[in-house]
């Protein structure tokens, strides 16, 4: 049994002997690598939850291919993704080696699996440096979330350009992260976290946007343009287009994004349907 309290970067782990004494690491890929090889046995611990199973690497040459070790840890994975596989990505930590290490994990059987775990396939572990094995690209979507579990998402905010916000929190609503979304949104209602609640509405998300070759390092205001490719609850598909409007109190504060618009769009798509 392993207990991690995510409100520290520094924690103490209980295993079945002594308690081990560590750091949270981001350390790279290529590092990585070396401390799971292929068939190495590690544990699982995701942040948001602290429940924690054991994997098994299987493959993986750009990031780690896993399975669950017994039908026992498919079954709280599962319940961290509570009872549905998903390709929401979430943070989370690996002990290795009484090593913990920051990476990211999504929630979905796909591919070969080798092991009697009751888990129909493998699925992906991101570190710093990772790429996907179709693009040979980094996942901003896990990357986001592996700083996360190494407690440096609050300095990537801090000094991100409005656009790089504006991913962030299109991320952020991607895997249902609601702590995350809170710290970059904005809204002029009375209540910030019932507005969140209602995203919860967005099933899937993809996104097009362009950015701007204006240096606007001085502004305090800013209007981001989006194209979105949404999935809402009891709506249905939805392609459209919106803009952000992203404001700060000075040229050394994070900026913050107004999520009204995007409110605004999902009721007004629930309003449709419901006319129908």
């Amino acid at each position: 049994m392993f207990i991690y309290s995510p409100s520290i970067s520094a924690s103490t782990i209980h295993s079945n002997h002594q308690p081990i004494n560590f750091q949270i690491e981001l350390l790279h890929w290529k590092d990585v690598n070396q401390i799971i090889p292929k068939n190495s046995v590690f544990t699982v611990i995701d942040v948001e939850t602290g429940k924690s199973f054991d994997v098994q690497r299987r493959a993986g040459s750009h990031h780690a291919d896993v399975q669950p070790l017994t039908r026992k840890d498919t079954k709280v994975m599962k319940e961290i993704y509570h009872g549905h596989w998903s390709w929401r990505r979430r943070a989370i930590l690996i002990l290795a080696e009484n090593r913990l290490l920051a990476a990211s994990m999504h929630g979905m059987p796909h591919g070969a699996g080798a092991l009697e775990n009751g888990f129909p396939g493998h699925f992906c572990i991101h570190f710093a440096g990772s790429t996907t094995h179709r693009t040979e690209r980094s996942d901003l979507s896990h990357q986001l979330m592996i700083m996360k579990a190494a407690g440096k998402i609050d300095d990537y905010l801090a000094g991100a350009n409005p656009f790089q916000v504006a991913d962030a929190l299109l991320v952020f609503i991607k895997n249902g992260d609601k702590g995350l979304i809170h710290k970059v949104a904005l809204t002029e209602k009375k209540n910030l976290k019932k507005q969140i609640n209602k995203i919860d509405k967005i099933e899937t998300l993809r996104w097009n946007r362009k950015d701007s070759i204006e240096d606007g390092a001085n502004d305090l205001t800013i209007t981001v343009p989006v194209e979105l490719q949404m999935y809402i609850k009891e709506s249905g598909r939805v392609n459209t287009k919106t803009s952000f409007q992203l404001v700060r109190i000075s040229p050394l504060s994070p900026w913050k994004i107004n999520i009204d618009d995007l409110i605004s769009i999902i009721n007004e798509t629930q309003k449709e349907e419901k006319k129908k």
